[in-house]
């Protein structure tokens, strides 16, 4: 598996990470062995969110770490907070109170990585950094990161709290391209000229960061997966030609496409099956051509100026 330096930090993580947003209701005993073949795999990444199953999956996760000979040292376990139900929540009390409980759920002593849980437009960022310099003292939270945040709303967190910022989650696929799309329409008087995140991809490499993408195979804020949907016949016929060359699966490609692009994004599968995962941990051999990069760019509805 393909490894990531994460700048800032000791951190070397896999390119493709593990969600777990959809192992609530799992049996534990399917659970340990989605875990294990991910372990195969290289991927020792685990996405979790104090929301996934109302907790629920956070408690799976470590009913079925408890069945395999895994050191806690040797996986990455993330979690995010911040959302509750009816609105947005980065006030120190909760902040606490959510890895607190995450940590219970979890059944561990710490967190390698938390991240703040979409945006809190009455965030107040002394609350925030007072918050995280009280886990991080303590040892409960080793790194932090945002999610679905702007340049801006990172500058501003960034002004108060004293650990970097190392990652930011955002919604990013071959089919929901907005990170870049701006950037390749650039002086144009199209649809596809807006900048509706502020260079947020950019603004991440410069300073180092390390984008994160969920939902990598869907084509809106989950509308539905592209991979073999016949809406989609062009993106699908250039993903299925591309799978047969490299011997993988279309959705491998759709990862790959991701890993492709220089600025080092790890990709999050949200996947239960054990075999998709290891479908998909095969895009990690793969680095498209440039060519082949913007073919799937252009097949996926996209018009280069």
């Amino acid at each position: 598996m393909k490894q990531i330096p994460v700048a800032e930090s000791k951190l070397q993580i896999p390119a493709i990470a593990l969600g777990c947003m959809r192992i609530s209701e799992m049996p534990v005993k399917d659970v340990a062995r989605l875990i294990a073949c991910s372990l195969e795999e290289g991927i020792n990444f685990f996405d979790h969110a104090d929301i996934y199953g109302g907790g629920k999956s956070e408690e799976a996760f470590a009913k079925a770490l408890k069945e395999l000979p895994i050191s806690r040292e040797n996986i990455i376990i993330q979690s995010k907070c911040g959302i509750r139900e009816g609105y947005f929540d980065f006030s120190k009390g909760h902040i606490i109170h959510s890895v607190e409980g995450i940590l219970k759920r979890l059944d561990t002593d710490f967190l390698d990585i938390l991240l703040l849980h979409r945006p809190d437009t009455l965030m107040e960022p002394e609350e925030v950094a007072e918050a995280f310099d009280i886990l991080h003292k303590s040892g409960k939270v080793l790194h932090f990161g945002v999610s679905n945040q702007n340049p801006m709303q990172i500058e501003l967190l960034s002004r108060y709290v004293r650990q970097p910022l190392l990652f930011n989650q955002l919604q990013f696929s071959l089919m929901r391209t907005g990170m870049i799309d701006a950037g390749l329409n650039v002086n144009m008087k199209v649809p596809a000229s807006v900048d509706h995140d502020g260079a947020i991809l950019d603004y991440c490499r410069l300073n180092a960061i390390t984008v994160q993408a969920w939902s990598p195979f869907q084509y809106g804020f989950f509308e539905g997966v592209f991979v073999g949907n016949e809406k989609f016949p062009e993106v699908n016929r250039v993903l299925d030609r591309l799978a047969e060359e490299y011997g993988v699966t279309p959705s491998a490609v759709a990862v790959a496409w991701i890993l492709r692009h220089p600025a080092g994004i790890q990709t999050i599968i949200g996947t239960t099956k054990p075999g998709r995962v290891k479908e998909m941990s095969a895009a990690s051999g793969i680095e498209l051509t440039r060519e082949q990069w913007y073919e799937l760019y252009r097949a996926a509805g996209n018009i280069l100026p």
